[in-house]
């Protein structure tokens, strides 16, 4: 599937949408309905949270080298979401993390339509971003 090369510049502007309300839900998540994030999700937060506002200012300068410094942290993140999903559904056994200080990373808290997962949200949220960079055409490139 070939994407039009006119509207491949809009793709910064996704990847700023998800990473904003990405970002809302986890702060929905432990601070209004006071579920506590494993030390996996704070890795996450660490990445996705400086995406919204890399990403802003990117868009209001108008930056071509978006990519540069916005691929690393969502990729990071989209790794760390990987492994957090193989050890939540059980793929790598709970003995092989450090997630044993505080709440737990296999931790069912919220499970909507039974397979809706906060670690599948991340992972899908680090998927959209990743993709939307990775398909960004930088303005004034041929």
């Amino acid at each position: 599937m070939q994407i039009s090369s006119e509207r491949r510049w809009a793709w910064p502007y996704v990847a700023w949408l998800q990473a904003v309300v990405a970002t809302t839900g986890s702060l929905y998540f432990s601070e209004v309905m006071h579920l506590p994030p494993c030390t996996l999700c704070w890795y996450q937060r660490l990445m996705m949270y400086p995406l919204v506002f890399v990403l802003l200012v990117s868009l209001l300068t108008q930056d071509t080298r978006l990519r540069a410094y916005s691929l690393p942290l969502s990729v990071t993140g989209l790794l760390i979401a990987a492994y957090h999903n193989l050890l939540y559904y059980g793929v790598i056994p709970e003995g092989l993390t450090q997630c044993a200080a505080g709440v737990s990373c296999t931790a069912r808290q919220i499970e909507w339509l039974g397979f809706i997962t906060i670690p599948l949200l991340s992972l899908t949220a680090f998927t959209v971003i990743t993709l939307s960079l990775l398909l960004t055409k930088p303005r004034g490139t041929a």
